[in-house]
């Protein structure tokens, strides 16, 4: 796996190129890949931190987020993503680990939450987390909240 550089910007330090970037990969997974027509830009990134973990100069891997009070009365964690040409090689775990370091950095003391779609709730159970909501469809795909 090639080296990362994290960038953990506040939305008006992107530029437009990286936004751009960041928009897309979201699109490409969340709307095309998983087709689920949803309102992604959903008001949430101006008051966000945007994580990206860059490889070789492009974006591998993006979490946004959310200080307390926003989306949930915890810190929060969405919008999580690895490329779909660099997965299968642990980089979606070392991400959630950068978003929960950056989480506590940014909000110490604070919970964070997510909200997990329910095929990857082991995954993030292993960095933590725990489920606290029965399960619910956003978009059509099953979710369930989780805090850790």
């Amino acid at each position: 796996m090639p080296e990362l550089r994290w960038l953990c910007l506040p939305f008006a330090e992107l530029h437009r190129d990286l936004l751009y970037e960041l928009l897309r990969l979201r699109s490409a997974v969340f709307v095309v890949e998983q087709d689920c027509v949803y309102q992604d830009l959903d008001g949430h990134d101006r008051q966000s931190l945007h994580l990206c973990g860059m490889a070789e100069g492009k974006l591998a891997c993006y979490a946004r987020l959310n200080p307390p009070e926003l989306k949930f009365p915890a810190a929060a964690i969405s919008r999580i993503i690895v490329s779909r040409k660099r997965r299968g090689g642990g980089l979606g775990g070392i991400l959630l680990r950068e978003a929960i370091a950056r989480c506590e950095q940014h909000w110490p003391g604070a919970e964070i939450q997510l909200s997990a779609q329910r095929h990857l709730v082991e995954f993030y159970a292993a960095q933590g987390f725990r489920r606290v909501s029965a399960p619910y469809d956003d978009a059509g795909i099953p979710h369930v909240d989780m805090v850790r």
